[in-house]
């Protein structure tokens, strides 16, 4: 259970300069001014948790507590959040602060609200109306009154049409909707993020262009989470400050490759590295399935190695724990293709 509570949280960084971004930016702005419940949509890594810090630290009233709903597991969940009372069941030795009290006076964040058992949405229901909850295994009534703010990558319309979620406490969450757009929909915030992140992580590194061409031709399925761990990755294994192509992560050269571009693709093999000749064979294996849209799984698992070959810089036990097998099953395959071992 992720609990985030300190008067004043970290200053929250809303990074990019699209259309779309800066009308977050302004319903941010709109809902400083109020304590108006908010639902916050996205997709997993938009930066749902950044919205609702920014929208507390405009105006930063009591504490701010994180909920993370999908870590609710097993029976003690809602002693999570309503606490319980000295000795309410086996282990409970002490009286406990649920997350419900520590927000009080400030602003709560359910993450991920969409994962919440529909028993607990009721008593949270009742929180939200009556300012009231009682703890697990005590008669004495708490209040506990905060501001909410709710995000979610489901849809939760089509989740109260099937029962999975109380279209009463939709409705009491739906009141100012935020929605963030996926990063593959927003591609122009891309280079501000990656100097955003250089920043935090790296230590005078760059880009070159074609390294940027090919994080903006990418499409970003786990959106700025993936491209902070990415950019994390690439600074802790390159010493050099310049990124070059063949530094960036297998998800993306694997993208290069099914794109079959012969101009980023070509930038690899001049940019060098230990698997130049497998790299260039690879290029010469493009041309013969230029007209098929389906590649054999032979030449997939073969441009797989490939890919993984050059992330490691050659590194055959790193390749093989990348691409999930074991060393001797990767000198094998190797041998299966003629790549030099």
């Amino acid at each position: 259970m992720a609990l985030f509570n300190q008067p004043h949280p970290p200053e929250p960084t809303l990074v990019g300069n699209s259309p779309r971004l800066r009308h977050v930016q302004r319903m941010v702005d709109k809902l400083a001014t109020g304590r108006w419940p908010a639902l916050i949509l996205g997709e997993t890594g938009t930066g749902k948790e950044v919205v609702s810090r920014s929208i507390y630290s405009a105006n930063p009233v009591g504490p701010f507590v994180t909920i993370d709903c999908s870590s609710f597991v097993g029976p003690l969940m809602e002693s999570e959040l309503f606490g319980h009372a000295k000795g309410s069941f086996t282990g409970a030795v002490n009286a406990k602060t649920g997350l419900i009290e520590a927000a009080n006076g400030g602003t709560a964040f359910f993450d991920e609200i969409g994962e919440l058992p529909l028993d607990l949405q009721a008593k949270l229901l009742r929180v939200l109306q009556e300012k009231e909850f009682r703890p697990v295994g005590s008669l004495q009534t708490k209040r506990s009154d905060f501001r909410i703010i709710a995000a979610t990558n489901r849809d939760l319309l089509k989740e109260v049409e099937k029962g999975a979620f109380r279209r009463d406490l939709y409705y009491r969450l739906n009141v100012v909707t935020v929605r963030i757009a996926p990063l593959r929909e927003r591609k122009e915030d891309i280079p501000l993020l990656m100097r955003h992140f250089l920043a935090k992580y790296g230590s005078g590194h760059t880009f070159t262009q074609e390294a940027m061409d090919a994080m903006l031709s990418y499409e970003w399925p786990g959106n700025v989470r993936e491209l902070e761990n990415m950019i994390q990755q690439m600074v802790a294994v390159r010493t050099g400050p310049l990124l070059h192509l063949n530094d960036l992560p297998s998800p993306i050269q694997n993208h290069l490759y099914a794109r079959r571009g012969p101009g980023l693709a070509m930038s690899a093999v001049v940019g060098g590295g230990t698997f130049q000749s497998a790299v260039a064979a690879n290029l010469m294996m493009d041309t013969l399935f230029l007209d098929s849209p389906i590649l054999p799984l032979t030449e997939m698992e073969r441009r797989a190695i490939v890919n993984a070959l050059e992330f490691t810089k050659g590194d055959r036990l790193m390749a093989a724990g990348l691409l999930g097998i074991g060393r001797t099953t990767l000198y094998r395959k190797l041998k299966e293709y003629q790549m030099a071992v």
